[in-house]
């Protein structure tokens, strides 16, 4: 019988710093898993010494693998990149900066094989370490996307798994552009298993995520598996319509009875900017979810390839 194989999937973006010590990092568990280790990290369009530094790990070591962009397309392009290139029983999606432990692997490995699950996922215990404003946002993110959604996403969630083969190529299949992992792995179901532990600490360099890149993030989430934002704004100009038709009512009534001229121009205006602004809100929603729909039917690669190992 030959030996089973584990691909280690790693996306990195300007690098150079941590993928060595990330490489080094894992080779310190690889005895404690009777399986072949394979390196399939993905250069995502850097524009440091990155993609040097695989060609000379790649070169030193024929279990590691990879692919450049041929520009930045994101880490979940990469993602899905390292998925593809991905040849093992079991497959395992980390970040370079060793923020995901690799002394959880041997114990992913021990779950997926002796308790019948098909994924381990991990989640962060604390945020310690973090922003608090940051962590605050990321704490609403997750409580409103889980109103919002049939699909759960788990607060603290990492994109650190360990998956079968036949999860990994339930993801590969669904090859929509906008793509939201966290939301993916949930969607395609399969037996998981949540491990977490406390936040660690980069190993080297500074994080790519900046606030606003991480609000986007967010948006796209709750773009592509909730509605609900739809139905918010059908709700809100329902109900402003009502009140408006209320109003109308009132100001009728009061002119009959009372004989009170019409007053309040101040007032007016901000009624005014009020709904127009409350418009807007309701055409941006929908312009969000058409601009999806628009992005989806040009049917675009989501990543290109400039080189391969």
């Amino acid at each position: 019988m030959s030996q089973e194989t584990i691909s280690l999937v790693v996306p990195c973006y300007n690098e150079e710093a941590t993928i060595e010590i990330f490489y080094h990092e894992v080779l310190k568990y690889e005895k404690q898993m009777p399986a072949q280790l394979e390196f399939c990290f993905v250069d995502d369009g850097s524009s440091d010494r990155t993609i040097a530094i695989l060609r000379k790990l790649a070169a030193q070591d024929s279990r590691v693998h990879y692919v450049s962009f041929s520009r930045n397309f994101g880490k979940e392009a990469g993602l899905y990149a390292g998925l593809e290139l991905a040849t093992g029983d079991y497959v395992a999606t980390m970040d370079v900066d060793l923020q995901d432990p690799p002394y959880l692997l041997p114990e992913m490995y021990r779950i997926v094989k002796e308790e019948g699950y098909d994924c381990v996922a991990t989640k962060r215990s604390t945020r310690k370490g973090e922003p608090v404003v940051r962590s605050f946002f990321a704490r609403m993110f997750y409580r409103i996307i889980n109103r919002m959604s049939d699909t759960e996403i788990v607060d603290g969630a990492r994109d650190y798994r360990f998956m079968s083969r036949q999860m990994v190529n339930a993801i590969i299949e669904d090859g929509e552009y906008n793509r939201f992992s966290k939301g993916i792995f949930s969607w395609v179901g399969f037996n998981t298993k949540w491990l977490s532990y406390e936040n660690i600490e980069r190993s080297a360099g500074q994080t790519k995520w900046s606030f606003w890149g991480l609000f986007k993030y967010s948006i796209e989430g709750i773009l592509a598996y909730s509605t609900v934002p739809l139905y918010i704004s059908s709700f809100i100009g329902v109900a402003l319509f009502i009140l408006s038709i209320i109003a109308f009512i009132f100001i009728i009534i009061k002119k009959l009875v009372w004989g009170d001229p019409v007053q309040g121009w101040a007032s007016m205006v901000c009624i005014l900017l009020f709904l127009g602004g409350i418009i807007l809100l309701c055409l941006g929603i929908i312009g969000l979810y058409v601009s999806k729909i628009y992005l989806e039917t040009k049917k675009r690669q989501i990543y290109i390839v400039k080189e391969k190992k």
